[in-house]
This record gives structure tokens, C-alpha cells and sequence, in this order.
């Protein structure tokens, strides 16, 4: 579930704003009567709703194969949106940074897929010897695959608190970075 959320956000976000800089409307965006604020609102909000609903069908399709106990559901909505919103702000920084469609996928397909194989998804860290452990903490799908299932299962790699300010931390360099592009004009004007 967490693989399909991170690759559709990426995906639904950089392509939404990849494809008008692609078709050349980029410019009528910018020169619109609405804010940054609200352009960064729209593109990450709908990637990011997106990529949430199909995260809650893909659970509400395994409820109808496996019993499934969300021992904390608000923290497991938490972490859903918290972790579309974030990777959706990543998508939209790759959208902008990409200069055609091969640049567009190499991030997602070479670097944050392996990132969630790497990070726990398929089995606890606690794992591996201690220096692999130690590196795979600077891997910050890690704190988010943790976070999420301890809101099933009350068992995680890390802990919860240490999950959500990590997570928090990667939406702040995120939101940061959005706000250095449009503030300096990186690749939306060229």
C-alpha cells in the first residue's frame, strides 16, 4: 500500500506540473491572477487526494481477502495523508527539476523504489547486522513505513514519535524547497 501511495504521488504530482512547462501553458499559469500558494495547493492537493483514495481502496480491496485490525485508525489516516501530501511536494520538485520524460522517471524508478524495498517494507530492520541498520536509518521511507505500521500493529522499527518528526522533517525540506523555486523562479520561467 505504502509503494502504490509514495509512487503515485511522485508520479500524479510531477507530471501535473511536468506536462505544462512540456506543452509550453506554464506561462499563462504563472501570469494567472491566483499565488504560488494556491498553484502549489492545487497541483499537491489533487495528487495527493488522489493518491490517498487509491491507498484506501487498496486496503478496502486486501479487507475483502485477509482481516485487517487498524489498531489506530487516526494515526493510520495520519500518516496516509501526511505521506501523500509529502511525496506529492517531492513530485512537484521533480516535475520542476525534470527537463524531459527520461529525467521524470529516473528519480522514482531508480532511487525511491528501492529506497521503500530497502526501508522495511517487506521486513523490520531490527534485521539486519548493526552498521546496515545504522545506514538504513538515514533512509527517511524508513520513518514512514514505521510510523504506519505501528498504527496497525503497535509494532515498529523506530518509534512513533521519532517517525512522525521525521516525517515532518521531510515535508518541511519539501514545502522549503517549493517555496525556494518559486520565490527564485527555478526552471518555471526558462
Amino acid at each position: 500500500m505504502m509503494l502504490s501511495l509514495f509512487t503515485q504521488s511522485i508520479f500524479n504530482a510531477s507530471f501535473g506540473i511536468h506536462f505544462p512547462k512540456f506543452i509550453g501553458t506554464i506561462y499563462e499559469l504563472l501570469s494567472a491572477p491566483v499565488s504560488y500558494i494556491e498553484i502549489v495547493l492545487a497541483y499537491v492537493g489533487a495528487a495527493a487526494t488522489k493518491s490517498t483514495l487509491l491507498g484506501l481502496i487498496i486496503l478496502g480491496t486486501a479487507s475483502l481477502f485477509v482481516p485487517i485490525k487498524i489498531l489506530h485508525p487516526f494515526w493510520m489516516i495520519a500518516f496516509l495523508v501526511l505521506t501523500a501530501v509529502t511525496f506529492s511536494l517531492f513530485g512537484f520538485i521533480i516535475g520542476i527539476w525534470a527537463k524531459n520524460f527520461e529525467q521524470l522517471q529516473f528519480i522514482p524508478m531508480l532511487i525511491v523504489t528501492p529506497l521503500t524495498f530497502l526501508g522495511g517494507a517487506f521486513y523490520s530492520i531490527d534485521m539486519l547486522p548493526p552498521a546496515w541498520r545504522t545506514i538504513t536509518l538515514f533512509n527517511p521511507v524508513v520513518y514512514l513505513i514505521s510510523g504506519f505500521r505501528w498504527s496497525f500493529y503497535e509494532s515498529s522499527d523506530v518509534g512513533v514519535r521519532v517517525s512522525l518528526i521525521m516525517t515532518l522533517a521531510f515535508f518541511s525540506i519539501c514545502l522549503g524547497t517549493v517555496a525556494w523555486i518559486f520565490k527564485t523562479g527555478y526552471r518555471l520561467k526558462s
